[in-house]
């Protein structure tokens, strides 16, 4: 993950006209579901900002749920406050830090904003490593999924997708767990719907990956995992096309040249870019996609509260698509 370089800004000094001067009709860059399809629409950014959120909180009538890693946007804790004054029921829960022990102060402000505006506020379980899952449920029937934080410092650069699922047994399952790591019990996940959680998602991850028949386009931030690394390169060597965009980072080198060798072609944005590839997907032979909070990591896939979705919505898988395009055009082949 990146550095956290940002001042955390005091929630409780931001006036209500900040709201106000974001217009509601702002578009989003984003493409529902076809009629019959998996209810999901897919919103890309940086280019949608985030106004469909602040949209979908505005817009609540009965409840909104909130697991995220890092909160430091204002604006989001002013609209939710504003949501639970109108009798909206409001609960958040924050990353409390690496099993629990508080190392970093990122979620404090948006804490104490937020526990004084009538908004109930929980950290995460101490039994992950990480509640790095990124999440928002309005009103029971809208889970948003989504690969970023509510982190504004990296608004504007970061490559990031949420998914609006409304498909009415993954909000389900997305609203029990959430009640199972509010109040610190355990919970068995639906392993029959589109969600994939961790801890227990690397398995999933490496069937999708040794299941393509053709290709596989692949955003991810951390090229860490094993067994993932492995998959990669034993599926490459089968002569399935595989495109890697990720943004440069000398950790992943030696991983990058080892999987070029196998034949993964791996494309980079220069460190200085004005874009920076914060997203984790999976497009797998453009039948089927994944996205979520899941990185590359032991860790991550299995040790920390991460949320994804896999879907075949094909008007999800277009949008995806283009972007991937457009980000492989733009980025450069790393060097042999």
């Amino acid at each position: 993950m990146r550095r956290n370089t940002f001042i955390p800004i005091l929630f409780a000094l931001i006036s209500l006209v900040l709201l106000s001067n974001h217009a509601l009709t702002s578009p989003a860059q984003s493409l529902s579901s076809t009629p019959g399809g998996t209810h999901v629409t897919v919103i890309v950014e940086p280019k949608a900002t985030m106004m469909p959120l602040y949209t979908a909180i505005q817009n609540a009538s009965s409840s909104i749920d909130v697991v995220m890693y890092q909160f430091e946007d204002p604006k989001l804790a002013q609209a939710l406050a504003q949501s639970a004054d109108r009798g909206v029921s409001v609960r958040v829960l924050l990353n409390g830090g690496y099993y629990g022990k508080k190392e970093n102060t990122d979620n404090d402000s948006a804490y104490q904003y937020l526990m004084g505006h009538h908004v109930i506020v929980h950290w995460t379980p101490a039994y992950f490593a990480l509640t790095h899952q990124k999440t928002l449920i309005v009103d029971k029937v809208h889970a948003f999924i989504m690969t970023g934080n509510f982190t504004p410092q990296y608004y504007a650069s970061s490559r990031d997708f949420m998914v609006d699922d409304a498909n009415i047994d993954d909000v389900i399952d997305a609203e029990e767990t959430f009640d199972a790591d509010w109040n610190g019990t355990s919970h068995t996940t639906h392993p029959d719907d589109a969600l994939v959680w961790s801890p227990g998602s690397e398995q999933l991850l490496l069937d999708m990956i040794t299941g393509a028949t053709k290709t596989l386009d692949i955003y991810n931030q951390e090229m860490a995992d094993k067994k993932i690394i492995q998959a990669l390169q034993d599926t490459a060597s089968h002569g399935i096309q595989i495109r890697i965009v990720m943004t440069d980072n000398t950790r992943w080198h030696k991983t990058w040249h080892d999987l070029q060798k196998e034949g993964v072609q791996v494309h980079i944005y220069d460190t200085n870019a004005p874009t920076y590839i914060h997203a984790k997907m999976i497009l797998a032979d453009n039948t089927h996609m994944f996205i979520g909070s899941e990185n590359f990591s032991k860790n991550s896939l299995e040790k920390n509260r991460e949320l994804g979705i896999i879907t075949s919505d094909l008007s999800a898988i277009r949008t995806i698509k283009a972007v991937f395009e457009s980000d492989w055009s733009a980025t450069t082949e790393l060097e042999h």
